[in-house]
């Protein structure tokens, strides 16, 4: 199956570490629950699901916008569908979602899900802070429906809620979702954690970590989680510093947000998981080494 089963874009996102999760999970013969405290675009989790890698997954975000958007998928699929086929891809439209997302309180769960929908697919690499493709006076070589291909949106919102039984959605401080929720989940589980980076977070995020964040959670992480766990993060010195007793390796992934490039990140991993054969000690130490030039 392709990589692109989401009907979210997002900064980083990680459907391309599929095949790498679904060897995690098969090395280490979980079959049940795929857990994400930080779903975002949720593409890895979907692709498990709708391959039937999985049984069942769990999405959590504390952004209410992307919460409200999945929650739609799962119980109004039908009519944010129908509002997909039907809406204006116009600056004044764009606009009037923007002021949705500003002010949720004024807004039904279903208007902000589908607000938030609107600007990730129209905004500048789908960061719902960002400006509208095209600009707002549509002058770029790229228009606000650049991204906005309906059927084909449409295609893969139906198809994840044909499966909303199981997919379990929750709105939840991530380090409350790994302290509260996740001691209830069966042992048969692998949770994947992909926080917001250390570095460039507050260009994409609306909920960006400082120093302090990214240590806490840290220290929550590695005490808290019984299960097994992988954790993604932008390869920088600090973060392998807080995770230096963890077994990890770097590899390289391409992005495009604001702008095409290429960073460099980190898969840092829980002791008792057992890694595919490819992910040798040597790896382990040349990630070390390379940090350390």
């Amino acid at each position: 199956m392709g990589i692109h089963k989401t009907p979210l874009r997002y900064p980083g996102g990680k459907q391309k570490l599929t095949p790498f999760i679904r060897e995690i999970l098969q090395q280490n013969d979980i079959k049940g629950h795929y857990v994400e405290p930080y779903a975002g675009g949720a593409g890895v989790a979907i692709e498990l699901l709708l391959n039937e890698d999985v049984q069942h997954i769990h999405l959590n975000d504390s952004d209410l916008g992307i919460y409200a958007f999945w929650h739609s998928v799962l119980n109004e699929n039908e009519k944010l569908c129908r509002e997909i086929l039907v809406a204006s891809l116009t600056v004044e439209v764009w606009k009037k979602h923007k002021e949705v997302v500003k002010k949720p309180q004024n807004h039904s769960l279903f208007e902000l899900g589908f607000s938030t929908f609107f600007l990730n697919r129209c905004n500048r690499s789908g960061v719902i802070s960002a400006g509208v493709i095209g600009g707002l006076n549509q002058e770029g070589n790229y228009k606000i429906d650049a991204r906005f291909s309906r059927n084909d949106l449409i295609r893969r919102i139906e198809l994840i809620g044909r499966y909303k039984d199981r997919i379990t959605i929750t709105n939840m401080d991530a380090e409350c979702y790994i302290n509260e929720y996740l001691p209830q989940l069966p042992t048969d589980s692998l949770i994947y954690l992909d926080p917001p980076y250390y570095n460039k977070a507050k260009a994409l995020y609306l909920n960006a970590y400082n120093k302090n964040d990214h240590a806490r959670l840290a220290q929550t992480i590695q005490s808290k989680i019984a299960h097994n766990w992988v954790l993604s993060y932008d390869g920088v010195p600090q973060i392998v510093d807080l995770y230096s007793d963890r077994r990890y390796f770097l590899y390289n992934l391409q992005y495009s947000a604001a702008k095409s490039y290429k960073g460099q990140e980190v898969f840092i991993f829980c002791d008792q998981i057992i890694l595919p054969h490819r992910c040798s000690l040597s790896n382990v130490n040349e990630g070390l080494q390379t940090l350390m030039i």
